[in-house]
């Protein structure tokens, strides 16, 4: 049954530290976006390891849902790799373990063993991330619960199921693993034999825009809607529904989308998989229309996150505006750099870094707040040209969507830093790339090219022209080469 078309769409969407549930109206020239729950994500560390509480946050979908009214459809996006596991009844075997969990130390080198790096790579064209879902999977390899799992579904899948009743496996998410072969959107069966994962856990595979189920009658009582509701799946990995909502009118554009990470790169229709794309850690994961996201992973926001969180929570804007006043390129730390992954003490790591490189230490929030944008914008400069590099690719203007598109200090830095325009905005891009595939899927919307103009005509966006000292930013760039 389609949905009615006067009803909005739905979009939850999940982050590392909270989700809200969002309605948004969409028509031939409108496309507006509401906010009508949000609700901390806060993982929990118990018997020795973190872990998401999920829970909890299936419990602020059902809040946001009955918050939200009446509706034509839902979609679910979420941050990437992390799963829970079912036993045969269908029931949750523990709460997902967080992607931030030491346990894979030492696995990468493990399963390298027995498929070396750059044939993993050539296979599944994912960037070294000791996070990797395959690599998850190979360090729990021994546990009860994964002897005693019957299916395994990605935290949007089992949110999705707990809703539906319905088992799937999106794949823009599924990308992520490092068990799905980029050039035919599938499987990697036989690097999965080898490494002795069973696929069978999986659901079958689906893609953006598919039915994933209705609401269950319960989950109609609970939160106060009228059947059918449908759910849709969407780029159920938050940076596939955030690179879905870059305003671009031309191909030749590089994308960040920046939160708690920095996904830095260009859209592509087929992966790169050379050596040398290896060797700079680019990844290549799916996204909409059977795009490839080829992109690199930066420590991001996070650095700040945790850093105010250590400062007990100063006004950002004030923070901010102090940090635009501290001197320009003094102190830099390479941000995609493992060292800062893990939380707690990151003034002192930053701190750290900047000494053992042999370069000033920052000396007050302001000090260090400069020193994390400047090192971010240098890797957006660093990650964009090297993917404009190694994807021969000409890219006249970078977009910035996401929450960072809010911060003005780290957009100009951006432009700067890669001598180029930068247009940022929409910042609920990945919520507003989750409602756009559900109305293209019933009817509201035209194509990816359609759906791009519409973004473009309706979000607030803005235009930051580069200036500045180009030789100053390569000498900053050779400082952390060199370190």
């Amino acid at each position: 049954m389609p949905p009615t078309a006067d009803l909005p769409f739905v979009a939850v969407d999940l982050g590392a530290s909270s989700g809200r549930v969002m309605t948004a109206r969409v028509g031939p020239e409108t496309l507006t976006l509401k906010e009508v729950h949000r609700f901390a994500n806060r993982p929990v560390r118990a018997g020795g390891s973190l872990r998401w509480d999920i829970l909890a946050l299936y419990a602020g979908v059902l809040d946001g849902l009955r918050a939200a009214g009446p509706v034509s459809s839902v979609g679910i996006d979420s941050w990437a790799v992390d799963y829970g596991l079912l036993d045969a009844n269908g029931a949750l075997l523990g709460n997902p373990v967080h992607y931030r969990d030491p346990r894979t130390e030492g696995v990468p080198e493990q399963v390298w063993a027995t498929v070396p790096a750059a044939e993993l790579y050539a296979t599944t064209g994912l960037q070294h991330a000791p996070f990797n879902t395959l690599y998850q999977l190979i360090s729990a390899r021994d546990t009860a619960q994964l002897r005693a799992a019957r299916r395994l579904l990605l935290i949007p899948d089992l949110l999705t199921y707990w809703l539906t009743g319905e088992q799937g496996t999106e794949l823009t998410n599924a990308s992520t693993t490092q068990l799905i072969d980029p050039r035919t959107g599938d499987w990697a069966y036989g690097l999965a034999e080898r490494l002795g994962v069973d696929l069978g856990l999986f659901p079958p595979l689906r893609r953006p825009g598919d039915p994933a189920g209705v609401l269950l009658p319960h989950v109609l009582e609970e939160t106060g809607l009228s059947g059918p509701v449908p759910v849709t799946a969407v780029g159920s990995h938050d940076t596939a529904s955030a690179v879905a909502a870059v305003p671009a009118s031309t191909p030749h554009f590089a994308y960040i989308c920046t939160g708690t990470w920095s996904l830095a790169g260009l859209e592509l229709d087929a992966p790169v998989l050379t050596e040398e794309s290896r060797a700079a850690n680019f990844t290549n994961e799916l996204g909409l229309d059977g795009t490839v996201r080829y992109l690199r992973n930066i420590m991001g926001l996070w650095l700040l996150q945790e850093c105010m969180r250590e400062w007990g929570g100063p006004d950002l804007d004030g923070l901010l505006a102090q940090a635009a006043h501290a001197e320009s390129l003094r102190s830099v730390v390479d941000a995609g750099d493992a060292a800062f992954l893990g939380p707690g003490r990151m003034p002192e790591r930053i701190a750290e870094a900047c000494r053992a490189g042999g370069q000033p230490v920052p000396r007050t929030p302001a000090e260090t707040t400069r020193c994390i944008l400047d090192s971010l914008a240098l890797a957006h400069r660093r990650a964009v040209a090297e993917a404009a590099h190694l994807a021969d690719r000409t890219v006249d203007v970078v977009h910035i969507v996401g929450g960072g598109a809010r911060n003005e200090l780290l957009c100009r830095l951006t432009a700067d830093a890669c001598g180029l325009p930068v247009v940022a905005g929409p910042a609920e891009a990945a919520a507003l790339g989750n409602v756009l595939v559900q109305a293209r899927a019933h009817g509201r919307v035209g194509d990816r090219a359609a759906m791009r103009g519409l973004l473009a005509r309706t979000q607030p966006l803005i235009r930051y022209e580069p200036r500045g000292d180009a030789a100053a930013w390569r000498a900053a760039e050779e400082r952390i080469t060199a370190s």
